[in-house]
């Protein structure tokens, strides 16, 4: 392999030459570079193309991400460092204090000394990692094989082992999502503005014989709910940490799917979920290298995920291994893909709808009570790609072309992800991996905008009564939510000046750069609510009965109106859905209760687009045009 030499290295081609005479056009850059690889190893090229938009969506990226995976082909190199100081957040767990032996976990030392190629260059150069990454591939075909065919057909079983997992439901769940992405073809920009293609073979038919040499274990998926292609299983948590129910059922109906990040890894989650000390579970859990997920609490049961109980009786909340403030690095195109898969089922199962305002990020649920929200958490954070996830469950932020209408219309926020660059401050208590030893500016492409109190880049951020409880603006530090609207939030326009929007949020006419409306989509079918009267409307962040509409025997459950936001008379908020009632939930206990206690109110509330974060106001304070 290390012997062969392609032409276009051969004629002394470089990045940006042309090719060698009579050759034809040559791609440049990525595109090349799986050329010139393909060519080296043996490897057909749709194999290696495919293989990387699924690791890495051909992006690349500083650094490794949760699974120690290096460079477009996520090629692998767990040192004692990461698990223990660093990316898995394996600090003070002796379980996790050894690099693991398995070779899965070191596959670019490997493949470096297949291609005759630096270790540390294979870590840092995108060519080099493709080439050292083809090396494999073709080196797991000869193993299996004798040979390297040229048809991209045979080559399932060493895309198989090339997962890196030994559990047959894994290893060949990533195998058909590549035999997939061949078939149905793929293009894309990627951040560096690499513009990269992979022509569809809709005819294209995997040959799976070789799976049986290649001794995958199976693993039982007895207890789990997820879709029949995933690699699932189950792992319950301790009872503590959720209360069984019987939703939806009950009446206790499932509105949101919740997007977290576990800020550890994975094995260190589902040990704390497990753990009856720690009072939290979602339930599911997404693996980074490969996708597998753990199943810790039922569908029907109500976990203790969101930091908000009402939230929590009506949402399903999926944790991704990964690290906020590192997650454009750390989100793997596999969780992408299997997270997309896992909520399309269950979104069709309870009924969720498709969309921004129902599929939500665990920084975009509110504070129950004053108390609690200025300690809200902000994950999945600014690096998870909204735009890129909506679109694989079928339900793109940017639907229609980019713009904004007139005053008192309403808003999607659709920044281009790949091209939005925001810069924020990440400091030590940000980033739980150690990796940041200083605060220290970072910019990259990001899901969100600032918002300002004028239309000027040098007017102060939007300010946040709990946040900035001294009225001080907002700040760019990466924990602070309260001047950033992400993509799909829906808001009503409420001026335009220049290049600037302005919307309201927050109970402020807020403003943010918007030339030529790039980074707002007009919204369709939406309600706009305007308060009832002359007076503002109350918000909540929870939503119970009234104290007299609780049986009697149980406590009653208090959600007092916010004290520092409202909703102003004169401003619109975007409403998510119809009202719902009021509610509240009981769980049997075996003694005082043998059955569960499902409560409906009278009263119902809307939920609107209030800020970053979602809150709740009585129907019967607000019109809904």
């Amino acid at each position: 392999m290390g012997g062969v030499t392609a032409p276009a290295e051969a004629a002394g081609v470089g990045e940006a030459g042309a090719g060698a005479a009579g050759a034809g056009p040559v791609a440049a850059g990525e595109q090349r570079d799986f050329a010139y690889a393909a060519h080296e190893s043996g490897v057909p090229e749709p194999v290696l193309l495919a293989v990387a938009y699924q690791e890495s969506g051909w992006e690349v990226h500083q650094g490794h991400n949760t699974s120690g995976g290096y460079g477009p082909m996520s090629l692998t190199d767990v040192t004692p460092s990461m698990l223990v100081d660093g990316a898995a957040g394996a600090a003070g767990r002796p379980d996790l204090a050894s690099p693991a032996s398995d070779p899965s976990l070191h596959t670019l030392p490997a493949a470096a000394a297949l291609a005759g190629l630096p270790a540390q260059r294979v870590r840092t150069d995108r060519r080099s990692n493709i080439r050292a990454a083809a090396a494999l591939l073709a080196s797991y075909e000869r193993d299996l094989r004798g040979d390297t065919p040229q048809g991209p057909a045979v080559w399932y079983s060493a895309v198989a082992r090339y997962s890196g997992s030994s559990d047959r439901a894994a290893a060949t769940a990533f195998a058909d999502r590549v035999f997939a992405t061949m078939k149905a073809g793929a293009e894309r920009t990627t951040a560096d503005g690499q513009e990269v293609r992979l022509a569809p073979a809709p005819a294209l038919l995997a040959d799976t014989t070789g799976l049986s040499s290649l001794h995958l274990e199976r693993t039982s998926d007895a207890g789990t709910d997820c879709p029949p292609d995933l690699d699932c299983r189950s792992a319950p948590a301790a009872t503590t940490n959720y209360q069984v129910a019987t939703r939806p059922s009950d009446g206790m109906t499932i509105d949101y799917i919740v997007i977290h990040d576990t800020e550890s890894s994975y094995d260190s989650a589902v040990a704390t979920f497990q753990n009856p000390a720690s009072r939290v579970a979602a339930n599911y859990v997404m693996r980074a290298s490969d996708g597998a997920v753990t199943q810790s609490v039922a569908g029907k049961d109500l976990a203790f995920h969101a930091g908000n109980y009402w939230f929590n009786m009506h949402s399903i909340g999926i944790e991704h291994e990964g690290f906020a403030a590192h997650g454009a690095t750390w989100y793997t195109q596999v969780q992408y893909e299997n997270t997309a898969a896992l909520v399309t089922y269950l979104a069709a199962k309870y009924h969720v709808a498709l969309d921004r305002e129902h599929i939500i990020g665990h920084d975009n649920v509110p504070g129950p009570v004053d108390a609690s929200v200025a300690g809200m958490h902000w994950d999945p954070g600014p690096y998870w790609d909204w735009n890129r996830f909506m679109e694989m469950v079928g339900a793109p932020v940017a639907e229609g072309p980019h713009g904004v209408g007139p005053v008192g219309s309403a808003v999607t926020i659709a920044p281009r992800f790949a091209s939005n660059d925001q810069t924020v401050t990440v400091c030590p208590a940000d980033d739980p991996t150690g990796a940041t030893p200083a605060c220290a500016d970072r910019s990259e492409p990001s899901n969100f905008l600032y918002v300002r109190s004028a239309p000027s880049a040098s007017a102060p951020l939007a300010t946040d009564p709990y946040v900035h409880a001294d009225g001080s603006p907002g700040t760019d530090e990466i924990n602070d939510w309260s001047a950033t609207v992400s993509a799909g939030q829906q808001f009503v326009v409420a001026g335009r000046q220049g290049e600037w929007t302005a919307i309201w949020y927050g109970g402020q006419k807020v403003w943010f750069d918007n030339p030529h409306g790039m980074n707002t989509v007009r919204a369709r079918h939406v309600r706009i609510l305007t308060t009832a009267g002359a007076a503002d409307a109350p918000l909540f962040g929870e939503a119970y009965p009234d104290a007299s509409e609780y049986p009697a025997g149980l406590g009653v459950d208090t959600a007092p109106a916010f004290t520092r936001y409202t909703f102003p008379a004169g401003q619109k908020y975007v409403a998510t859905a119809q009202p719902v009632h009021r509610d509240d939930f009981y769980p049997a206990n075996g003694t005082t209760r043998l059955t569960e206690t499902h409560i409906q109110g009278a009263g119902t509330v809307y939920t609107i687009q209030y800020n970053h974060r979602l809150a709740l106001v009585n129907a019967v304070d607000v019109h809904c045009t």
